[in-house]
């Protein structure tokens, strides 16, 4: 109102030009990079498209500010239907990128779910989080995987996310072109590191030598991902905790029954932003089919191609009780720091307000399946 201009960018498509910018070629290649072509990360976007909202007029909603977001979801209470999307390495990003992006999410009453690929460990994030969720990359070990989840419940996570679409890494040729795989040179690995299922395989501690170090790198390459999961591992993750259960990565109907059957408290309709395969389904024509499916069973969120407060209006008018933000706010990670990252995360809050108050809805029950035209 000042008329002072931003010095940070005020869209999605701007942070990524100014991270373009700014960034180390690598880091800017990990974060933007998906699957082969890409087809998929760009379905993701263009699925949007589609769908478009039908604004309700004189509803009597209240003003700018005072419409009521706040949702609960898998037993967690936040203030907006949004949490940070799971990124890995954000070392590449800014030193303590995992503990930055924890803070601000609690500063603004968001959630924030941490990969287990994070270059911060689960009991460092713990210690600044708010209501924050920990992601699970299941390894090919169950003794590491129950550590990694009881050691996350022990550091304050509200929540489980199993990802299930990441048995191993996609084809990610903007990364191949750089010969670069954060991993091999010992990034976002730290709760493995950190460990002690994983240090006690280890022939000497990783920080003695750089050959111990590279040891482990190489025990971390036999360890992640895990091909042989099924619903039924589902019960293991139950024993090992008390804690909510999502499964991430699913876009098929069925595939969201069985694992409702097999005992998740909720789903993450996701196809990884595109990362892992290429002309894969838009998550966004996923999610639909997959609501209708559950029922009230199970928790449903959504995850890939959030940009605008309008694409989180959509996405719960086809049922999601929240959504999952990442790329934006990893860029503006990058160029500015938690001040990026706070600023990028109150454009999205801003925004979502704004479309729910011009679309007629004063609270979240006012978002409902009318609000969108037909798909064309």
């Amino acid at each position: 109102m000042g008329g002072a201009v931003p010095e940070l960018p005020m869209t999605a498509d701007g942070f990524e030009s100014r991270a373009r910018e700014l960034l180390d070629a690598r880091a800017f290649a990990y974060v933007a990079g998906s699957a082969s072509s890409e087809r998929t990360a760009a379905a993701n976007l263009a699925a949007f498209e589609r769908f478009r909202l039908v604004p309700r007029m004189l509803r009597g909603t209240s003003g700018p500010g005072t419409r009521d977001t706040a949702v609960e979801v898998l037993g967690t209470k936040l203030a907006a239907p949004v949490l940070t999307a799971p990124v890995g390495v954000l070392e590449l990003l800014h030193e303590k990128g995992e503990v930055v992006v924890a803070g601000v999410a609690k500063e603004l009453g968001v959630g924030s779910v941490l990969s287990t690929a994070s270059s911060s460990t689960v009991e460092e994030v713990g210690a600044v989080a708010g209501d924050w969720w920990y992601q699970l990359y299941w390894p090919a070990d169950d003794e590491l995987a129950r550590s990694f989840v009881q050691r996350a419940e022990r550091a304050g996570a509200r929540a489980i996310v199993v990802t299930v679409d990441t048995p191993s890494l996609g084809w990610r040729p903007r990364d191949l072109e750089l010969a670069h795989l954060p991993f091999l040179l010992g990034k976002g690995i730290a709760n493995y590191l950190s460990d002690p299922v994983f240090r006690a395989k280890l022939p000497a501690p990783p920080e003695e030598s750089e050959d111990a170090m590279r040891m482990a790198i190489l025990t971390w390459v036999g360890l992640f991902g895990n091909h042989t999961l099924r619903p039924a591992d589902l019960a293991k993750l139950r024993d090992w905790t008390d804690l909510p259960i999502a499964v991430k990565g699913v876009l098929h109907p069925d595939d969201a029954r069985l694992v409702v059957d097999a005992g998740a408290d909720g789903i993450l309709v996701s196809n990884h932003g595109g990362r892992q395969i290429d002309n894969s389904i838009a998550a966004l024509d996923a999610l639909g089919p997959i609501v209708a499916a559950v029922g009230d069973r199970a928790d449903v969120l959504f995850d890939s191609g959030i940009r605008t407060g309008s694409d989180i209006l959509t996405a719960l008018a086809l049922g999601a009780k929240a959504v999952c933000y990442g790329r934006p706010w990893a860029y503006a990670l990058g160029i500015a720091g938690a001040p990026g990252v706070r600023h990028a995360l109150r454009l999205l809050l801003a925004d979502f307000d704004s479309a729910m108050g011009l679309s007629g809805c004063a609270d979240l029950a006012g978002v409902t399946r009318d609000l969108l035209a037909v798909p064309r």
